[in-house]
């Protein structure tokens, strides 16, 4: 697993971080293991990362759960978590497994991708 960056950055910023990145590979550095979400404005971050998406990323650190398993933990809708999960999936910050069920098709379990997520911003 690795750990997540999200934060507020400029477009000049999120660039000169792929050179750095390119650097470090073409001089042969290890690179660290971290994904960056990056967000114009702090407003975006924190429509995107909600106080209950938040829960729900906890929710789906340790062991896969189904998203029905998830939602009666944390007492939410299933329709609701589902789309809050299909969202932090296209983030990057969960991820769905199908796995074969004996007699009954296949079910989809969720997984975090990260150990944490660190949340950066600055308001001025």
């Amino acid at each position: 697993m690795h750990n997540v960056i999200a934060k507020i950055g400029t477009t000049e910023e999120y660039f000169a971080r792929g050179r750095e990145i390119a650097r470090q590979i073409d001089s042969g550095e290890p690179l660290t293991p971290e994904f960056t979400l990056t967000f114009e404005d702090a407003a975006d971050m924190f429509a995107v990362m909600t106080p209950a998406r938040v829960e729900l990323f906890r929710a789906a650190k340790g062991t896969p759960s189904s998203i029905t398993a998830i939602a009666q933990r944390l007492r939410r809708d299933r329709s609701s978590v589902k789309k809050d999960v299909d969202l932090l999936v296209t983030a990057g910050l969960l991820d769905i497994e199908e796995v074969p069920f004996p007699g009954h098709g296949r079910q989809k379990f969720v997984r975090a991708t990260a150990d944490r997520i660190q949340l950066q911003a600055e308001v001025a």
